[in-house]
């Protein structure tokens, strides 16, 4: 059902982008914004049901199953699951502050070029601004998130935080390298209790660790808990720009108008994609092995479908093709 409100969704997000394309001298000006409004419905909308499926994955509900076969299905309760929630307010904020970096970027690059645009100061400070607001909601977003993965997924939260042992008052670990082997993480700093309260809101709670699971109910440690470490450094770095950016503001000084900060934001461009990646690539390598938590293993969820290589390659070149006329447009259009 998600898939296919989604397709609704979608299908209304173009119609009403063609519209805010294509109707500028067409349309009143309180019909060309409300396109627009529509535009961030649905797209929004669109999101949150793709979301919902996925969030079905890990956390899997609305169906009895009695000897491998679905005897009762609620497509209502499938779609908001218990993850649900967590998984689609985490990456709807995620992608507001992603696009609103990437944007801000792309116009502190044009007015490092041209300072004296209006259109690009003004540009600049709305997808900052959004970014700014949305960042800190995102990172409490994402409290709410390991709360969830504490409750229903525990061997991830374990690969997440590189937690081999089962501890009470466990500590929060910066940084450090899985050691597989040796079954520990080296090279991190810990802050003690803190793993334990942020997951249950109880210093002294008891955290389960990677050794308290069957090898093969285990997903590949170190891409989790390195992807989970890039994740949480691209959300704080976003976030102290946010605040200086802020802090500029409150001081009264124009931060469109200072280049080292127009150059900071370019830097900081591509911290929301990198945090979007890194953020599934714990999402989908930390529910591993299962592709339905605790209801099917991935392998048994492959296709036998031969030459699949072929359409992956189709579209990995078309996707290709449409990012070199990305850049193309934005150095013809834009810089």
């Amino acid at each position: 059902m998600p898939f296919s409100l989604e397709g609704f969704a979608f299908f209304l997000e173009a119609i009403f982008l063609g519209i805010y394309f294509y109707g500028w001298d067409k349309i009143s000006p309180k019909a060309h914004w409300f396109a627009g409004i529509m535009v961030f419905i649905c797209g929004t909308l669109s999101g949150i049901f793709v979301i919902c499926a996925n969030a079905w994955m890990n956390a899997p509900a609305g169906f009895t199953l009695v000897d491998g076969v679905v005897t009762h299905f609620d497509p209502f309760e499938a779609m908001w699951n218990p993850a649900a929630f967590s998984q689609t307010l985490h990456m709807t904020l995620a992608s507001y502050v992603s696009v609103g970096f990437a944007a801000a970027g792309i116009h502190a690059v044009a007015l490092l070029k041209n300072p004296n645009s209006l259109l690009h100061q003004k540009a600049i400070q709305i997808a900052f601004c959004v970014s700014a607001v949305f960042i800190p909601i995102q990172i409490f977003s994402g409290h709410i998130s390991a709360e969830h993965v504490a409750k229903y997924q525990p061997m991830k939260l374990a690969a997440m935080e590189g937690q081999w042992h089962t501890q009470k008052g466990a500590p929060l670990r910066i940084l450090g390298w899985p050691n597989e082997k040796e079954e520990r993480t080296e090279y991190d700093i810990e802050i003690p209790y803190m793993l334990s309260y942020l997951a249950y809101e109880n210093f002294d709670a008891e955290v389960r660790g990677i050794t308290s699971f069957p090898k093969e109910d285990r997903p590949p440690i170190w891409p989790l808990h390195i992807s989970f470490q890039i994740m949480v450094f691209a959300g704080m770095a976003m976030l102290g720009v946010a605040c200086l950016g802020a802090f500029l503001t409150w001081r009264k000084k124009s931060w469109v108008s200072k280049r080292w900060f127009l150059r900071l934001l370019v830097l900081c461009s591509p911290l929301g994609f990198i945090a979007v990646e890194t953020g599934w690539v714990v999402t989908e390598v930390g529910r591993q092995p299962w592709i339905i938590y605790n209801i099917m293993r991935t392998k048994d969820a492959l296709t036998p479908m031969p030459h699949l290589v072929f359409p992956f390659l189709i579209f990995s070149a078309l996707y290709f093709f449409l990012g070199i006329i990305v850049i193309y447009l934005l150095k013809k259009r834009v810089f």
